[in-house]
């Protein structure tokens, strides 16, 4: 079975593109259900998928991602993740429905959920706003505060993955993706016009879908009159490649894959240069129908102990995104499941004394304590 992909309320599902998607989980833990009845759902999913990766947004209620941590401690469950996404509610909504498509693919629990951050550089999202008076999420000017309160007026604010703010009028332009996008939209108590009429068609986006308003939007936005958007990429061919040309690594603490620079379950950092293991001949090469990184010639990939460059995704639709977004790009690797954690440790490379495993029982350096756990 795939990896579950849980939500925090049944508004942040989306419809499902097709019929091989499955669906996501509004997870009882954070929907206010009795703790008993949240650790048998819990534990039902385990059963049934094996690892639960949870979405929440990071301005989520405290207490909502305490009880969900609550029922992962009390069952003892090291196979749940909590990935904690700083976009709006409908944003937050598609990239659940991505991970949905994507867990169908052959991609590991901790590729899966390490892979949520770099699919949210690529989600455009905002919303058209009747008023600007309690909006403190993107800088406003105070001229847009004062005529913002004008009857009639509104402005399309974009939150992601760049701050902005226009008015929404005919002929004014958000800066927008330059790759094919699926545009949903989700309207308040003052429906917008302007977003289909003028945002859709600057956009140039493959097709329009209205869902109903997340209930989290009203306070998120500060005002309920509002219409909600959010623009990713739809294709699923093309988000297996985005994710499929990051380059992975192995998780010294649990032994799960991942992308980045930090385990999407035990929140583990990457390791340090001096204490990774060099990459194989396959892993530098030519993989069968695809380049190996740009700029990396063959003689170059075969010195011992080299470490592979950071290049970004190729053949990719470029968007705006963070330099760090993608920090280890390079061919997939062709590893399956990870064995048990600790059966190959990474190897030094030569001239460098080793590091000793940790003993077991340590708790990973990113425990309650850390100073920017990412994940928790």
């Amino acid at each position: 079975m795939p990896t579950a992909v849980a939500v925090t309320g049944s508004d942040l599902v989306l419809p499902s593109p097709d019929r091989h998607t499955p669906g996501a989980v509004p997870l009882g833990a954070a929907t206010g259900a009795p703790l008993a009845e949240s650790l048998a759902e819990l534990h039902a999913l385990l059963e049934q998928h094996g690892w639960l990766i949870v979405l929440h947004s990071t301005a989520a209620d405290p207490e909502t991602i305490r009880r969900v941590r609550t029922a992962r401690a009390a069952l003892e469950a090291d196979r749940v993740t909590l990935v904690g996404l700083d976009l709006p509610p409908l944003g937050l909504a598609l990239v659940a429905l991505q991970l949905r498509q994507l867990s169908v693919c052959d991609f590991t629990p901790g590729v899966l959920a390490s892979a949520a951050r770099l699919l949210a550089h690529y989600v455009h999202a905002g919303a058209v706003l009747g008023s600007l008076a309690r909006l403190d999420r993107v800088p406003v000017p105070l001229g847009s505060h004062a005529r913002s309160r004008l009857p009639g007026t509104q402005y399309a604010v974009l939150a992601h993955p760049e701050p902005r703010l226009v008015k929404a009028v005919p002929g004014a332009e958000l800066p927008g993706p330059d790759f094919a996008t699926r545009l949903y939209l989700a309207h308040g108590d003052r429906p917008s016009t302007w977003l289909g009429e003028t945002l859709a068609r600057t956009w140039q986006v493959q097709s329009v879908t209205e869902v109903p308003l997340p209930k989290d939007s009203a306070a998120w936005w500060g005002t309920g009159k509002l219409t909600e958007f959010a623009a990713g990429i739809p294709d699923i061919s093309v988000l297996y490649q985005l994710v499929s040309s990051v380059r992975r690594e192995r998780c010294r603490w649990c032994g799960l894959e991942f992308l980045g620079d930090r385990c999407g379950f035990c929140g583990a950092p990457l390791a340090p240069p001096a204490l990774r293991a060099p990459a194989g001949p396959r892993e530098l090469g030519r993989e069968p129908g695809r380049e190996a990184a740009r700029g990396f010639s063959r003689e170059t990939a075969r010195e011992p102990g080299r470490e592979t460059p950071r290049d970004p995704v190729r053949n990719l639709p470029a968007a705006r995104r963070a330099p760090a977004a993608l920090p280890h790009a390079g061919p997939r690797s062709e590893s399956g499941l990870p064995g048990p954690p600790g059966e190959l440790g990474p190897v030094a490379p030569s001239g460098t004394a080793p590091r000793s495993a940790p003993p077991p029982g340590t708790a990973p350096p990113d425990r309650p304590g850390s100073s920017h756990p990412p994940y928790r």
